[in-house]
């Protein structure tokens, strides 16, 4: 995707005045050289309370885990790598975790952090009595989250199943999950699955339009 596009979207976002701003990974492709580009482009995201972001599976690819976050930190965007940080407004916290990409152990997953249950040891990160937003750009994590207590989980990774036939689901991404876009709902927790603004493979969407998704959070009465 051409850093002029990416440009393009990042002007979008911080036309919206957003309070914050989230990232759910795989800011690559296959080359490890496009990180510096990527991520200085991105650094013009602005919001009052931060941007985070967490990693996906092609900053395994590109084993480019640890420099692009690194790289940035130095744009003054922090990756949550199995950690949380408390966002407070107005005496009021979320609790707001990230974790890198996971695979389940012989699933159809991609390959990632093989783990025997998601979100394996990061139980701990979980904060009772506050909301919880999960940055996870596995889709899969969902149902384990929702057994956490995870309110919110946000993520990415299907880019909306980039060819969706007749209807939302419908989709060769099924193959490896059955949370393939929009929002999801099961006792315990909420999940919203973004498409994301760019492509893999074929540089081509059909049913599945590029997207940058805006939250309102309300308080239930």
């Amino acid at each position: 995707m051409p850093a002029g596009e990416i440009r393009r979207c990042v002007t979008l976002v911080n036309e919206l005045k957003a309070d914050l701003v989230v990232l759910t990974g795989d800011y690559l492709a296959d080359d490890r050289q496009a990180q510096g580009e990527v991520v200085q482009v991105l650094g013009g995201l602005r919001a009052p309370y931060g941007v985070f972001g967490c990693l996906g599976n092609h900053e395994i690819y590109t084993e480019t885990e640890d420099s692009i976050t690194r790289l940035f930190a130095a744009e003054g965007i922090r990756i949550l790598r199995q950690e949380r940080v408390p966002i407070q407004s107005r005496g009021e916290m979320l609790n707001l975790i990230g974790i890198d990409y996971q695979s389940l152990r012989f699933s159809t997953d991609h390959s990632g952090h093989d783990v025997d249950q998601y979100l394996a040891g990061n139980e701990k990160l979980v904060m009772p009595g506050v909301v919880n937003i999960l940055l996870s750009h596995n889709p899969n994590t969902f149902d384990r989250a929702a057994e956490l207590g995870i309110d919110l989980t946000l993520a990415g990774h299907t880019h909306g199943g980039e060819f969706e036939f007749i209807h939302r689901g419908v989709s060769l991404t099924r193959i490896e999950t059955r949370y393939i876009s929009g929002w999801f709902e099961k006792p315990g927790g909420q999940l919203y699955v973004n498409r994301g603004i760019g492509t893999t493979g074929f540089p081509i969407r059909f049913g599945s339009r590029p997207e940058i998704t805006v939250f309102g959070l309300v308080r239930r009465i």
